[in-house]
């Protein structure tokens, strides 16, 4: 099975999202008790982007833009060297109470001290992203798009962005664009806004063709019920996550394939990562096995990233799977927060569990 996607398209993925930077002590310290700190340009819509960027797919990016930022200018040099073209407003900053790119800083965590992450979001100039500051006739017809990649952080983050969004979605279902939709809830994003959110969510859904998301995704942007308690072991809890997703294929059977990422943490640095994927009515499961993690942040987004490359290569499903549970992996081996491959075969070595030298 292989979903059809458009011929002769300039761009292979195309993401929405709302750049900024991310802040990390060095040395795998906690944020309170550190004076040196890393800074890198980020996302999660260009974190799934990146794993098909580094790997030769032709990627654009829809983000805004602060106006004569110096922070601006780090984000637009990143997205050239992660080989991304982009496209955004520029907006003045009005002042120094006025607008500025999200400020993401992150304890990674180490051993037995879990992480932690604390988001600056106040006056984020992505809570502007208009769909009126974008041509969709030329960017998904003239140009061509063969699969546009949504994330609920961005579908939820203003009701401006929740308009485009869904114009998104509208407008690559008019062109035969593909749709991959990432729940990605956040209570704090769907306060005094449920009703709303879980309508705009509901129209996407039933219009994507791949959907992803963990138990309290499906249930509490869809409503779709949570996985059935079962009997104890992994065998249970993977038979409740497969009739969870039964009732979201049921609820939704525009969408050809639906996944979600297993994890259980027995230490920051140590993690059991596992996936489950059902496609065109057939089921494929990567029961957890042990990784090493130098920082967890951005794993789920790699495992997406990873499975749409695959999709787009025009691979069966079961590499859809495992070239997404390796590029997860990759992703939290790096002090990024998205996979950088080298090649593919260093994701399919990563799969392999073979980490010998390669010289």
């Amino acid at each position: 099975m292989k979903i059809d996607l458009r011929k002769d398209c300039m761009y292979s993925l195309l993401v929405p999202t709302s750049m900024g930077i991310r802040i990390t002590p060095v040395a795998g310290q906690p944020v309170h008790a550190s004076e040196n700190f890393i800074l890198k340009a980020t996302s999660a819509e260009t974190n799934v982007a990146a794993v098909s960027s580094f790997l030769g797919l032709k990627v654009k990016v829809l983000t805004t833009f602060v106006k004569g930022s110096p922070i601006a200018q780090i984000i637009k040099d990143n997205l050239a060297a992660r080989h991304m073209d982009y496209e955004g407003k520029e907006v003045p900053q009005g002042g120094p109470w006025g607008y500025r790119h999200q400020i993401n800083i992150a304890d990674s965590g180490l051993g037995s001290r879990g992480p932690r992450v604390w988001n600056d979001r106040a006056g984020e100039i992505g809570r502007t992203l208009n769909i009126a500051d974008f041509d969709l006739d030329r960017i998904f017809g003239k140009e061509g798009v063969q699969v546009v990649h949504l994330s609920g952080l961005i579908g939820a983050l203003s009701p401006e962005t929740s308009k485009f969004c869904l114009e998104l979605a509208r407008a690559a279902k008019k062109y035969g664009t593909r749709i991959s939709f990432d729940l990605n809830y956040r209570a704090t994003f769907w306060k005094d806004r449920e009703k709303e959110l879980r309508e705009i969510f509901a129209e996407i859904a039933s219009v994507a063709d791949i959907l992803v998301g963990n138990e309290e995704d499906f249930q509490l942007c869809l409503g779709i019920e949570g996985p059935e308690a079962g009997g104890k072991g992994l065998a249970a809890k993977i038979d409740g996550f497969k009739g969870m997703i039964e009732r979201v294929a049921k609820a939704y059977p525009n969408a050809t394939a639906f996944a979600t990422t297993l994890r259980e943490v027995v230490s920051a640095n140590h993690h059991m990562w596992g996936a489950i994927m059902r496609a065109g009515g057939e089921w494929h499961v990567v029961e957890p096995r042990p990784i090493d993690v130098l920082d967890r942040i951005g794993g789920g987004d790699g495992f997406v990233g990873g499975m749409l490359y695959a999709i787009l290569k025009g691979w069966e499903p079961e590499k859809w799977i495992q070239f997404g549970w390796a590029s997860g992996a990759l992703a939290t081996t790096l002090l990024t927060d998205y996979a950088q491959p080298a090649d593919e075969d260093q994701v399919w070595s990563i799969w392999k569990g073979n980490a010998r030298v390669q010289r």
